[in-house]
C-alpha cells in the first residue's frame, strides 16, 4: 500500500464528507493505493456516525473509535499502530490542511531523500494575536532546545516513512513533538515542505491558552527526555553531588572554626552556615533518590493501555500490498 492518512479528530461532523471526497479524488488522479484512518477522539456531535457510513461505501475508509477524549496524542498513536502504507500522511480533520499537497509530500519520503517531512503554514489565516504569535514564539522557543531546524512545529500535516511511525511512542501531549522524537529514535532526514493553509470552515478552533500553555510544559520536558532520558542519573547525579559538594564545604567549614579557630565563639547550631549545610545535603541525597527512582522506572516496562477504543471498522479485512 503507497499511503495511509491518519486523522484524528473531535467533534468535526460538517467536514468529514468534504474532507473525505477530497482527500478520494486526490489519490484516485495520482492512482495511489491507500487507506483512510479516521481516529474519533469522543466525538459528541455526530462524527462517528459519518465515519461508519464512509467505511460502508469505501473499503479504504477506517475507523478507531475511543471511549471518551484521550487526546491527540493517543489518537495518532493508534491511528500509526493500525497504519499499512509505504508513507503516512496526518493531517486535522477541519479542512485546514490541503489535501492536494499529499502527492509532493509522498514524492519526497518515497523518492528516499526524507524520513520525515514536516508542514510549514507560512502563510495563515489565524488570529493573529491569540494564535499566530503564540506559534511562532512556541516554534523558536522549539528549535532552540531542540535542536530540530523546523518553522512550524504545529503543522498537523505531516508525511512519515512507515518506519518512522512504527518506531518512535507518542504519548502525553507530545504529538507537537514528534520530528523530535523521530531524531532522537536516528531518524535524522528531516525535512520540511511549505504547504497551504486553508481558513477553518465549520466550527471552532480548539486551541486556547491552555495548549498554549501546555505546549511549553512539553517543550520542557522533551528537552529533557532528549538530553537525559536515557540516563536521568547523570542529570540528578550531577546535581546532588554539586548540593553535598556546597554542604560538605560549609560543613568543613564550621567543624575548622569550631576546633581551631574561635572554639568559643557561638554555637554551631546558631549559626546559618549549620542549616545551609543541612539543607543543601538533604536536597542532594533527593536528587539522587530521584535520579535512583528515573532509572528504575526506565528499566520498567509499560504495559498498561494509555487509551479504551470502543469500536473499530474495516481493520479485520485489510491487507497489506
Amino acid at each position: 500500500m503507497d499511503i495511509s492518512v491518519v486523522i484524528p479528530l473531535l467533534n468535526e461532523k460538517e467536514s468529514l464528507k468534504e474532507l473525505y471526497d477530497w482527500i478520494a479524488k486526490v489519490m484516485q488522479s495520482n492512482h495511489f493505493s491507500y487507506e483512510i484512518i479516521f481516529i474519533d477522539d469522543g466525538s459528541t456531535d455526530g462524527s462517528w456516525d459519518i465515519i461508519s457510513a464512509l467505511s460502508q461505501q469505501d473499503d479504504n475508509v477506517k475507523g478507531i473509535r475511543f471511549l471518551k477524549n484521550f487526546g491527540k496524542s493517543q489518537a495518532l498513536h493508534a491511528g500509526f499502530e493500525k497504519a499499512l502504507g509505504e508513507v503516512i500522511i496526518t493531517m486535522d480533520a477541519d479542512l485546514q490542511d490541503n489535501p492536494d499537497e499529499i502527492p509532493e509530500l509522498y514524492n519526497m519520503i518515497a523518492n528516499g531523500k526524507f524520513d520525515l517531512v514536516s508542514g510549514w503554514k507560512k502563510k495563515r489565516f489565524d488570529n493573529k494575536l491569540t494564535k499566530n504569535l503564540p506559534s511562532k514564539l512556541f516554534n523558536w522557543a522549539a528549535r532552540k532546545t531542540s535542536g530540530v531546524k523546523l518553522n512550524d512545529f504545529n503543522c498537523g500535516l505531516k508525511a512519515y516513512h512507515n518506519d518512522v511511525v512504527k518506531n518512535i511512542d507518542v504519548n502525553g501531549e507530545m504529538h507537537r513533538y514528534i520530528p523530535v522524537l523521530a531524531k532522537n529514535a536516528g531518524f535524522s532526514n528531516i525535512g520540511e515542505k511549505v504547504v497551504q493553509h486553508q481558513a477553518r470552515k465549520y466550527g471552532e478552533t480548539k486551541f486556547g491558552m491552555e495548549r498554549f500553555v501546555n505546549g511549553f510544559l512539553d517543550l520542557i520536558t522533551i528537552w529533557f527526555i532528549s538530553r537525559f532520558g536515557k540516563r536521568p542519573m547523570h542529570l540528578f547525579g550531577a546535581l546532588g553531588v554539586i548540593m553535598f559538594i556546597v554542604g560538605i564545604s560549609f560543613a568543613a567549614y564550621l567543624g575548622v572554626d569550631k576546633l581551631f579557630l574561635n572554639p568559643y565563639g557561638r554555637l554551631i547550631t546558631q549559626r546559618p552556615q549549620f542549616y545551609i549545610a543541612l539543607v543543601t545535603m538533604i536536597i542532594g541525597t533527593q536528587f539522587f533518590v530521584a535520579g535512583f527512582l528515573g532509572e528504575i522506572i526506565l528499566n520498567t516496562k509499560r504495559s498498561k493501555d494509555r487509551y479504551l477504543i470502543k469500536n473499530e471498522l474495516n481493520f479485520q479485512s485489510r491487507h497489506s500490498n
